[in-house]
């Protein structure tokens, strides 16, 4: 009992202390809007079939069925042909705003209404990957997934030295957004159009007016303890999603291991066999016979790919096991996306495996990128930004015993708080390092 109370103190405070996981969450929401933005570039061309307003799922259908079931999709408010272009347009605008982690509150909202308006529009359109993608769109409107290798970050970190100098630092851009939403969501609700259900628009509202409060109580208040509240409130709801994330990665290959140990082909090992000869899931016909003519090859994959999935959320308390398995599983979904010809469902689960990636090897990636030539034409250099020690994914603070020497640094002394505007996303208590030029 002696070693159990400070054992939870430290948990407690770990969990409300500061927003965990920031290279995770990063990872999350750049493979996810990339994911997204990819998908609606390339179909492009095809997107009157689609989603538009004379598809063969057509309107009213569409509209029948999310006046049964309650989804929501912005689509579905207007049948005209400038509705349905600008809604894409707005996707594509946001997937491309949240990938760079510009004002991320703001943005994370219009990518999920993107997703949940195109998606429900035509639900028999897609795959797997489309439900990860749907549930992912969500969660992420919790985090604070802008805290590194982002816009927001870099905008933070400018305006911390900015203040540090003494300079007065004014935001005009975020009260302008919120007031814009907030009209827009008025003018939404005034109309009637949120008629299918309360769970999207209570939502929405919500985080529009949290995000005011946000920008009042830091603007009039930065060290009273409604900020202090507000800060730990965010933190578990970020620290929330991120295991609501992890959770679910592992509910996906739990289930899909446990049903293939039913099936009859996976038992006998020929399951694999049977997609590769489908022309559907075959872009390289001459591969996929190439893979198929070894049974010895088929059984050992069939077996392999039920093993993994089955064993994967038993060895997070692993680390080194637990990176072993996320590895195959990753080069799993790569030969699936070059295979089988599906591109987005690999992308979309090797983004929900990222989650689990270790923070050292997130942070030697930065790293490298960060110093690549291509994005420095001169030879200079980005000092990637470090953040807080105890800012870890949840399953390697609970499976690390032992920690990592090259990964831990003293905390940065802690900033002079600052107002923040209602649509940017709150970086980090430490200030980041600036460029080196």
């Amino acid at each position: 009992m002696n070693r159990l109370v400070p054992s939870i103190s430290r948990a407690i405070a770990q969990v409300t202390g500061s927003p965990l996981g920031p290279y995770q969450s990063a990872v999350i929401r750049i493979g996810f809007s990339a994911t997204w933005l990819l998908f609606l570039l390339r179909e492009f061309p095809h997107r009157q079939e689609l989603y538009g307003p004379d598809a063969p799922w057509n309107w009213a259908l569409g509209k029948q069925l999310t006046a049964d079931n309650g989804a929501f999709s912005a689509l579905l408010w207007s049948n005209g042909q400038l509705w349905f272009e600008v809604c894409y347009l707005l996707a594509v605008v946001s997937s491309v705003l949240l990938l760079l982690g510009w004002r991320s509150r703001t943005s994370s909202v219009l990518f999920m209404v993107g997703v949940l308006s195109l998606q429900n529009r035509s639900v028999f359109v897609g795959d797997g990957g489309d439900n990860v993608l749907h549930l992912m769109a969500i969660y992420l409107v919790f985090t604070r997934c802008a805290q590194v290798w982002s816009l927001d970050a870099r905008r933070a970190a400018r305006e911390s030295a900015a203040r540090a100098r003494g300079e007065r630092v004014t935001d005009r851009l975020g009260p302008a957004l919120w007031v814009g939403f907030g009209l827009v969501l008025a003018a939404v609700t005034l109309g009637g159009r949120f008629d299918n259900g309360w769970l999207v628009p209570a939502l929405l509202w919500t985080v529009w007016a949290v995000l005011g409060l946000w920008w009042l109580v830091g603007r009039f208040g930065p060290t009273s303890e409604p900020r202090t509240l507000l800060d730990v409130i965010a933190n578990i709801l970020h620290n929330g999603a991120l295991l609501v994330i992890m959770v679910e990665a592992c509910l996906i290959y739990a289930t899909a291991g446990w049903y293939k140990i039913q099936g009859s082909r996976w038992q006998d090992g020929s399951a694999v066999y049977y997609p590769l000869q489908l022309d559907y899931f075959s872009p390289w016909p001459a591969l996929a016979s190439l893979l198929s003519a070894s049974g010895i090859m088929v059984m050992l994959v069939t077996y392999g790919t039920v093993m993994v999935q089955v064993a994967f959320p038993f060895t997070l308390f692993n680390r080194r096991v637990k990176n072993v398995l996320l590895v195959a599983m990753m080069i799993e979904h790569l030969a699936i996306a070059v295979v089988l010809g599906l591109p987005f469902f690999s992308l979309a689960m090797i983004a929900a495996d990222s989650v689990f990636l270790p923070t050292p090897f997130l942070r030697r990636v930065g790293g490298w990128v960060a110093r690549a030539p291509f994005l420095h034409p001169r030879g200079t250099g980005r000092t990637e930004p470090n953040p807080e020690p105890e800012s870890v994914p949840v399953s390697m603070a609970i499976s690390e015993s032992e920690p990592e020497s090259d990964t831990q640094s003293a905390p940065d002394p802690e900033p002079e708080p600052s107002p923040e505007s209602p649509s940017d996303q709150e970086p980090q208590p430490q200030p980041q390092p600036q460029s080196q030029r």
